[in-house]
């Protein structure tokens, strides 16, 4: 569902309100999901648009501040190598970027 069909507005290209769709990954399979335009999250993928303006859990947030600084790197490496050759990845790599071509 849209977030347009909220407000009764027949789905155009001169539309105020455009939330962007993107493909991405859950696990291994590839599935649809927004990028935030506002909120907290601005700019970030999130599920389901409610998200973008959910409020940041306190307790995640310190945890993986510390994941980061001690794992940083390695996560950073582990990160581009699944990028790299995961097919689900390049799937949703090519699939955006066809979308990107379209607009």
């Amino acid at each position: 569902m849209l977030l347009r069909e909220f407000f009764n507005q027949p789905a155009s290209s001169d539309d105020s309100l455009e939330e962007k769709q993107v493909w991405a990954r859950r696990g291994k399979e590839v599935v649809r999901k927004y990028r935030c335009q506002g909120g907290r999250r601005n700019g970030r993928i999130v599920a389901k648009m409610a998200q973008c303006y959910a409020a940041p859990d306190a307790k995640k947030r310190a945890r993986l501040k510390v994941m980061k600084a001690k794992l940083g790197s390695r996560i950073a490496k582990k990160t581009k190598r699944t990028k790299r050759i995961n097919p689900a990845s390049i799937r949703v790599q090519r699939l955006n970027k066809m979308q990107k071509r379209k607009r």
